[in-house]
This record gives structure tokens, sequence and C-alpha cells, in this order.
């Protein structure tokens, strides 16, 4: 069980670690994260939207993060890396956390939702799903769910395709949970199939025989049978 417990030691400390890095790095548009382990310690990768944010003045803030994850969270020797995400329209987490601040600045969810998804579609992407649970209209919770274009919802390719991001909404009602699913305009799907036109190929040119008799050699004249004589 030792292995076991290892993995699930592994996972819970990521998941503490995505939930404190999306509290601290709202602002700056935090787009997710990658935990790898290198030779000198732990390499955390932040995706976000303003990289200057989240290094902060003189790298105060880049300094402060590393402290917590080391202390508080039990990262060795964490090592902070800060990329900026190059198209935040298909980065589900970006989306999901600006869905959720235009519902608390009281966009209706009809509108909110949408606008979200047409966003994500007109970049380019192949499929959007947004998803809004909570009470959106009344005391009693209810699910609104909008959809459009291609999504994988079980097996492989919704791990490994399927961009997934989540977030919530704080409203006087309660709080509304939103979450995001997008595929990216470059996935291959496993399912897709395209037709090759299978290339004519010409007969080779047939080789011409012509027979040796009907060739004019020149060959020598033979002597003449009276000349052997003469001599």
């Amino acid at each position: 069980m030792a292995v076991e417990r290892k993995f699930i030691s592994e996972g819970v400390r990521k998941a503490r670690v995505e939930k404190y890095l999306t509290k601290e790095l709202k602002r700056a548009g935090f787009g997710g994260m990658d935990i790898a382990r290198t030779p000198l310690g732990t390499q955390v990768t932040i995706f976000a939207e303003k990289p200057g944010i989240v290094i902060g003045k003189g790298g105060k803030l880049v300094h402060q993060l590393t402290q917590d994850l080391a202390q508080n969270y039990g990262v060795e020797s964490p090592q902070i890396e800060v990329q900026q995400v190059q198209n935040p329209s298909f980065n589900a987490q970006i989306m999901a956390e600006r869905l959720a601040n235009a519902l608390e600045r009281g966009w209706y969810f009809r509108k909110a939702g949408s606008s979200i998804m047409r966003r994500v579609m007109d970049s380019g992407a192949l499929g959007c799903e947004v998803v809004i649970a909570g009470k959106l209209t009344g005391a009693r919770a209810r699910t609104q769910k909008f959809t459009e274009g291609y999504i994988k919802h079980c097996g492989e390719p919704s791990n490994t395709i399927v961009e997934k991001g989540y977030a919530i909404a704080i409203k006087k009602l309660g709080v509304i949970g939103v979450q995001v699913k997008i595929v990216p305009a470059d996935a291959k799907m496993p399912d897709h199939f395209a037709i090759i036109e299978q290339v004519k190929k010409h007969p080779a040119p047939k080789a011409t025989v012509t027979a040796i008799g009907d060739i004019a050699l020149d060959e020598p004249a033979l002597p003449d049978a009276n000349i052997d004589e003469e001599v």
C-alpha cells in the first residue's frame, strides 16, 4: 500500500497547490499549471495570461510563491517558471474564470454562457461546452448547459484532448459553479479519417520489336570464284 499512498499524497498535494495558485493569481489570468520532478528539485510551470503580474515587481511575488510552496505545501525545492498563454480563448481555465467574473458582475447566465461559447468557437475551436450550476434564477438550484461543436465525454480522448476549466461565482443567492470544456482547433480525433485519392498509374510504353529479317545488314561481298581460279 506504500506505492498507492504515495500516488494519493502527490495527487492531493497537486490539487492543493493548484487551488492556492488559482486564488493568488486570479488577477493575472491563471490558466493552469504543470508540476514535474527534476534532479535539481520540483519544476512548477505556471501558465498565465499576464506573466508580469505573476512575477511581480522585482520578482517579489514569485519569491513569495516559492516560499509558500516549500513551507506550506511540502514541495521539495520548487522552481517556478512562468509562461504566457498565447491564445486565451483556447484555455478552459481562463474562460471559466471570465465567465464566473461576468456572473458576479450581474450578467444574465444565458447571455454570459452564450457569449463565452461564441468567443471560443469564433477562435476556431472544434467544440465547446459550458455548464452553469447553482441558484441561477430562484431558490431552487438548477443546471444550464450550452454546447456547440464536437465534444468527447468518455474514453481516453476526454482526458487527453478536451481542455477543462473550473471556477466559482459567489452571489447573494449562493455559489454558482462554472465548468468549461474546449476541444482546440489542432486536436486530432481518433475517429477522424480522410479519404486519399488514388493516383492513377499510366501503363509503361510497349517496346517495339523488329524482326531481324527486316533489317538490311551491310555484309561484306564474298570473293568471286572465278578470281580464285585465275590466281
